[in-house]
């Protein structure tokens, strides 16, 4: 005796062996035995045997319509072994009710299964509704089918124009264009990036970076909805200081500005002032909350992205002729440069000028400092005192600078790349950064003092991080250092400022002991400023790559770092050269360049020769 018996949702054939009134030994054609529950039997037969039955099942069954079966069924519940005797108008044969039974349970929108071999047809409109379903899925493979073919031959259907960067960054796995895009990739054997590439979907490398970030990190777009500017305090004093700021020709955002004044003691009074955004933008306020999602200003080659509207930062900036609201930090000077005390106040500030770092370093740099004799220029007295008391700051942290660094500026011109050197720690970059380092310290130190809440920026074992509690920061030298100097720029620094005003004013600080807000800012605002950095470091690698293309650089000079690491001598770019591998760190070679690739923001550096041994005397990173 034979049977068919149902395991795992599928149906089988076998022979039984034994048999009980609950269970069957069965075995089937491949020699497996098993041991079937009787509630799983559906059909009992002596002949044909186990495996022509199902063979000659399976061929009758491609001939049933299911459409007819469920108009033939009737809306009442029945069991296969039923309809199969109505349909064929006959005592069934095994592979007749067999065959039945396999369209019944194969056409599961026709029919409802209610039990062992028992089966509901489907009520009409559900029937309707899951045919119209089947048929959109089978109109959507076919688009998918096509969109993968059209793909494969690199060429770009007209969905995809709106759909990149996304698809490539960000993509909706379930539509069917991402899984278009995906057989397409597997039949050519790209990537889904270079197979939009070869379908001419990336004209501009430059703008599929910027968009990709864009999509990640400013997914509205990165204008601002129209804001008023807002109302200063009126009762601010006015100070009766002439202060100067020293920034870039492209800066916007002028967060300091520097006053000296020469007192009838003997003494030197400094001031420095830091534009006061935190008098107009209240905590949770809707301009907090622009300030709170972008947390930074990003900075790329050629252009920015503000964390402030344009109208905040022009009541804001410290712009020339203007008198602007300030927190200002007065340091009072001995003579000999000792620091004799200090007063933290908020005022109005004159601002005579904005200088420039393009016109001035001409003028006030490590050669006129040398020569007495050099022609004279707007501050002179100002600036030399200050890069005097900057030496003296600089020692007093123990980080006096005496080893030769280069920056480097890029300007674009339309599609063309300056890259410009720059030394570092020239005058004016001693002077501004000696007296930010000093504000921050101090304000940081003034915070903790009073218990105050605060963000601070730590470094120790070399490893950088925002905190608030105020730990040393081994790298610049100082016992805490709070980031408060650039407010229009880094919302830490806005956060900053709220508390230092409430100190100021004698008032309850915007930020108690334990605020879950502090919490949240250190840690959004290090997610934030990290992925600025990183892109901030790519877009500057894809220009360095893109003036080597334009100047037609073949070949580089480089110092080998470590291993296969090395640093170009002619541009600020670190990378990885396998042929250098056993050079001796600190020796001097040369590479061939080539493979630029704009979209990966990769080439190759094959080492030429090596130039020089590694020089013992300087130190290795």
């Amino acid at each position: 005796m034979h049977l068919i018996f149902e395991e795992d949702g599928h149906f089988k054939a076998g022979s039984i062996l034994s048999e009980t009134d609950a269970t069957a030994q069965v075995e089937t054609a491949s020699g497996k035995r098993s041991k079937i529950k009787a509630a799983n039997i559906l059909l009992r037969f002596a002949a044909p045997a186990p495996t022509e039955a199902i063979a000659e099942a399976e061929t009758l069954a491609a001939e049933l319509d299911a459409d007819f079966l469920w108009e033939a069924a009737g809306a009442d519940e029945f069991g296969f072994e039923q309809l199969a005797q109505e349909y064929y108008g006959h005592a069934p044969t095994p592979p007749e009710s067999l065959a039945l039974l396999l369209k019944l349970h194969g056409s599961p929108i026709h029919f409802h299964k209610r039990g062992k071999g028992r089966y509901r047809p489907a009520p009409a409109e559900t029937l309707a509704a899951a045919k119209a379903g089947l048929e959109k899925k089978r109109l959507a493979a076919e688009r998918q089918a096509h969109l993968a073919v059209e793909l494969a031959a690199f060429r770009l259907p007209e969905e995809y124009a709106s759909l990149i960067p996304r698809i490539l960054i960000a993509p909706d796995r379930n539509t069917l264009e991402y899984k278009a895009l995906e057989d397409a990739a597997a039949a050519t054997g790209l990537s889904p990036l270079r197979l939009i590439e070869r379908c001419g979907a990336i004209p501009s490398t430059l703008d599929f970076h910027l968009a990709s970030f864009l999509l990640e990190y400013f997914p509205r777009g990165t204008g601002f909805a129209p804001v008023t500017e807002p109302a200063d305090p009126p009762e601010l004093p006015k100070s009766g200081v002439r202060a100067f700021s020293m920034d870039d020709e492209a800066t916007t955002e002028i967060d300091d500005a520097l006053s000296v004044e020469w007192l009838d003691d003997g003494s030197i009074r400094v001031g420095i002032h830091i534009a006061a955004p935190a008098l107009g933008i209240a905590p949770g306020s809707e301009l907090d909350k622009v300030a709170r999602e972008r947390l930074s200003t990003v900075y790329y080659p050629g252009n920015k992205i503000t964390m402030l509207p344009e109208a905040l930062i022009h009541h804001y900036t410290l712009g020339e002729t203007h008198d602007c609201p300030a927190l200002s930090l007065y340091v009072d000077v001995a003579p000999d440069l000792r620091v004799l005390g200090t007063e933290s106040r908020l005022e109005m500030v004159h601002i005579a000028d904005n200088l420039r770092h393009e016109t001035l370093e001409v003028l006030f740099n490590d050669e006129t400092l040398r020569n007495p004799a050099a022609p004279d220029y707007p501050y002179r007295r100002e600036l030399e005192w200050l890069r005097d008391f900057a030496a003296v700051l600089e020692a007093g942290r123990g980080k006096a600078d005496t080893v030769d660094r280069v920056d480097y500026n890029f300007k674009l011109d339309g599609e063309r790349i300056s890259i410009v050197p720059r030394k570092r720690g020239s005058p004016i970059d001693k002077v501004v950064s000696e007296l930010m380092i000093f504000a921050n310290a101090h304000w940081g130190g003034w915070l903790a003092e009073n218990r105050v809440p605060g963000i601070y920026r730590a470094q120790s074992n070399g490893k950088t991080r925002m905190t608030t509690a105020p730990d040393p920061h081994v790298g610049l030298g100082v016992d805490q250092y709070a980031w408060s100097s650039s407010p229009l720029r880094r919302y830490v620094d806005l956060v900053n400022q709220r508390q230092l005003i409430s100190l100021v004013q004698g008032s309850d600080p915007a930020y108690p002991p334990r605020s879950e807000q502090l919490f949240s800012v250190v840690r959004e605002f290090e997610l934030a400023y990290d992925a600025y950095n990183e892109f901030q470091r790519r877009l500057e690698r894809y220009w360095m790559l893109r003036w080597m293309q334009q100047e037609n650089i073949q070949e580089v000079t480089a110092s080998v770092i470590r291993e296969d690491l090395v640093r170009f001598d002619s541009l600020p770019l670190v990378t990885r050269a396998p042929s250098v591998l056993g050079v001796a760190p600190g020796a001097k070679v040369r590479l061939a360049i080539s493979s630029i690739d704009l979209l990966d923001i990769d080439f190759h550096a094959e080492l030429m020769e090596t130039l020089t041994p590694p020089d013992s005397s300087v130190a290795l990173p």
